[in-house]
């Protein structure tokens, strides 16, 4: 059984400190209506081994370029109601920098029930999915969805599990991994911070020994 991967979403004040940890991504909020916006103007410093996620909501293709040019970012992921024409122009401009190493991940919001067909057309174009709570805010709602609905999930493309997840949560999350659905990582944020864009440094550190 493969180690789960861990992506660490929110980074704003203490980013430093939690990439001490080592955790395996490190994710930058790029929304200006989440309390976890990143507004800082200096370029993002991280060791080798963690990976930098910018994270967009609906911005243009020329935004998302720009500012994945600014801070490098190994990972592009996608929140919002982005098409798969969008994500294509996506990947053809990224080529257009040198930049066609960067993943893009898609995410999609599950409630109760999901139509897993929407994912087709995005097969061939994105890295990976990442599942995530609908709920009010574009991410950081603090509950998980219905996580049977994965039962369903008909694809071999590797996803990522997102929304409300804690260290109570992890049992379960560790029941996902033994089965046979192509889980990646996990996403964390609201549940590890001590407020929007803080992280708490004990509580993430006793979820990576959990899970490595």
């Amino acid at each position: 059984m493969i180690d789960l991967k861990i992506k660490i979403c929110g980074m704003k004040h203490n980013v430093a400190e939690i990439a001490a940890l080592h955790p395996d991504y490190l994710g930058f909020i790029f929304y200006g209506n989440s309390p976890r916006n990143y507004n800082e103007s200096e370029v993002i410093k991280l060791s080798k081994g963690i990976k930098k996620v910018g994270v967009f909501v609906d911005q243009s293709v020329t935004e998302i370029i720009e500012l994945a040019h600014k801070f490098n970012f190994d990972i592009i992921q996608l929140h919002g109601n982005q098409t798969n024409k969008f994500v294509a122009l996506l990947n053809l401009n990224l080529k257009k920098i040198e930049k066609e190493e960067v993943e893009i991940w898609k995410v999609f919001s599950i409630k109760n029930t999901f139509d897993f067909s929407v994912l087709e057309s995005f097969e061939n174009l994105v890295s990976k999915f990442l599942f995530d709570t609908k709920g009010k805010e574009k991410g950081g709602n603090g509950v998980t969805f219905d996580w049977s609905v994965l039962e369903n999930y008909p694809s071999t493309t590797p996803f990522i599990l997102s929304g409300g997840i804690g260290l109570a949560e992890i049992s379960e999350v560790k029941k996902i991994q033994k089965s046979s659905l192509p889980i990646y990582g996990i996403d964390v944020n609201s549940k590890f911070e001590l407020k929007p864009g803080l992280k708490d440094i004990l509580a993430l550190k006793k979820l990576i020994e959990e899970l490595k």
